[in-house]
């Protein structure tokens, strides 16, 4: 009785998560699973079954290597099931099997999806299964018309169903083999669009696509909606422009645009980031660090954080309300949005500092560029994750599955508790600054 008392919605996403990623790691080490002449350890099913259940996308080993079609199958499920949350896998489940939603099912969606309360959550889960069947359906055709074009019909298939679901979930995950990722298709502009395409829809969150299409209007949206389409625009034309002012000759206006889509957590490459100048991978990390959008599949701090920190800053500074849109936005998101900056930059700091230490062959930016993809569950890498050592990847691998709860969901389970007293001291300030 004590232990359910205990295991609070947060709690339970953490061990189905937990659960999940656990059991992918024991089938992805079944022979049937592992290409014969490669080897696979414990360590290395359980990075790619983690990276594919936090939707991050970076690997030990290649996929397209190391598995069979049986462990890739296993590798797009781990995907889709991370990327849409155990709880609303689950529920979906509940409803194909004419099953009853419980209260308790309702109140795990609602802490997974940040949702505001349990009302309407089995209709919300049913949109976003419908939803990721419409996106990935018109994806795969798209990327199949690509596909077909260089391999034969069930593999060009196969390509197709595997990359639509790693792009929509934002996982970055490609099975081609080599090591190679999308390079090979950087001239590629229906692939690199559709790919985009599918990374942006993943990463605005399902509230703000469904909030869109019933209102059909800016004005009328909702304010998270607003924020999270501002904040998009911006995220994606500044990040262009900066990626490509400092590549300059590196790298394409096309591949500067996919570049700066990708680091919202997809993960995909089309250049090779291990040659990207000092400038060009800051730009990246920064990109990273903020994320997609609350509700979607992809993570990071998400952009309404970023944007309550801005304008909570901005009102400071000037005196004035700190809102948008003729909207005020409430003292406990302020606070929340601070505690998730904080949680996070301290994490990062922690585990570049860590790895730092058990692999000082590589360098600073290197490996902050290699944490900080790993907790915004981006999987974009410089190319070191295979040579760190086994401390530093299991260091990553803890930064995955905290970057994919998400920090507002750890916040939830250890930080926002209700008062234990009503016991109030008396004020005094201290000098800040």
């Amino acid at each position: 009785m004590l232990l359910k008392k205990k295991l609070t919605p947060g709690r339970l996403i953490a061990l189905g998560f937990a659960g999940v990623i656990l059991l992918g790691t024991g089938l992805l080490l079944l022979p049937i699973s592992i290409n014969e002449g490669q080897t696979v350890t414990f360590l290395d099913a359980l990075f790619t079954s983690t990276s594919a259940v936090c939707v991050t996308g970076l690997l030990t080993v290649d996929l397209g290597d190391s598995f069979t079609i049986f462990g890739r199958v296993i590798v797009a499920l781990l995907i889709q099931t991370g990327g849409l949350g155990v709880s609303s896998v689950g529920v979906g489940i509940m409803l194909l099997a004419g099953k009853r939603v419980g209260l308790k099912e309702r109140s795990l969606v609602k802490e997974a999806m940040n949702h505001t309360s349990s009302k309407g959550v089995v209709r919300l889960v049913k949109t976003v299964l419908l939803m990721t069947l419409i996106f990935e359906g018109v994806g795969m055709i798209l990327n199949f018309i690509v596909f077909i074009q260089r391999y034969g019909f069930w593999e060009a298939l196969g390509y197709s169903a595997f990359h639509t679901v790693s792009a929509f979930n934002n996982a970055g995950m490609d099975i081609f083999g080599g090591g190679q990722n999308l390079i090979p298709f950087q001239d590629d502009i229906l692939l690199n669009l559709t790919t985009c395409g599918l990374i942006i829809f993943g990463g605005l969150g399902f509230f703000v696509i469904r909030d869109v299409i019933e209102k059909r209007s800016f004005r009328k949206l909702a304010l998270h909606s607003k924020v999270v389409l501002l904040m998009t625009g911006i995220l994606l034309v500044s990040g262009t422009l900066l990626i490509k002012l400092s590549e300059r000759e590196n790298i394409t206006w096309l591949g500067a645009f996919f570049s700066s889509t990708s680091a919202r957590t997809a993960g995909f490459s089309t250049f090779s980031f291990s040659a990207f100048s000092t400038a060009g991978l800051f730009v990246m990390i920064m990109l990273m660090f903020i994320g997609a959008s609350p509700g979607s599949t992809g993570g990071g701090i998400k952009t309404t954080t970023m944007f309550t920190l801005c304008k909570s800053a901005y009102s400071a500074a000037t005196n004035r309300y700190c809102g948008a849109f003729k909207r005020k936005l409430p003292q406990d998101v302020i606070s929340k949005a601070f505690i998730i900056a904080i949680l996070a930059c301290t994490l990062v700091a922690l585990d570049t500092l860590l790895i730092c230490l058990f692999d000082p062959q590589f360098g600073f930016v290197q490996v902050l560029f290699e944490v900080v993809s790993g907790f915004a569950t981006v999987g974009l890498s410089t190319g070191i994750t295979a040579d760190l050592s086994a401390v530093s990847q299991s260091i990553l691998i803890i930064t995955m599955y905290i970057g994919r709860l998400g920090p507002l969901t750890i916040a939830t389970m250890w930080v926002f508790r209700k008062a234990q007293s009503n016991v109030r001291y008396a004020e005094e300030s201290i000098t800040i600054g």
